[in-house]
């Protein structure tokens, strides 16, 4: 007489099967998103740092003006190789300066008054800075 051994039936495989592909998916899913998520991030750090190449002490003077980052920094940089005229000529922003926000502290408090521009470049990734300038006590 044969004495059978445990072993897994059809079904069982089956079930561990769809269970393992669900688990696959799940995972591939997830990766998908973050893959994305970390696109967006790094695409956004490159146009942040390309943004502040606009952050020159006479910015304040563009407001609502479209302008590349050469217009901008011949004036502070004198550049002479012509790549690096190109690559400045790539990036174009519009510059947008809102109104001055002051900050005084109040009349029976003594402090310091602050001025604080915002300055916004837009792009497909825009960026804010703020400039403060901090006043006499």
């Amino acid at each position: 007489m044969k004495i059978l051994r445990p072993a897994f039936t059809i079904i069982e495989v089956l079930v561990s099967v769809i269970i393992l592909s669900f688990a696959i998916i799940f995972v591939l899913k997830i990766h998908k998103e973050n893959r994305s998520q970390i696109l967006y991030i790094s695409e956004r750090n490159k146009h942040s740092l390309q943004d502040s190449l606009f952050l020159t002490s006479n910015i304040l003077k563009y407001h609502k003006d479209s302008k590349t980052s050469y217009d901008i920094l011949e004036k502070v940089f004198r550049v002479k190789e012509l790549e690096s005229r190109k690559i400045l000529k790539s990036f174009e922003r519009d510059i947008y300066i809102p109104e001055v926000i002051q900050i005084i502290p109040p009349t029976d408090q003594p402090g310091p008054t602050a001025m604080v521009n915002e300055i916004l470049i837009k792009d497909q990734y825009s960026s804010s800075f703020f400039r403060f300038k901090i006043g006499s006590f």
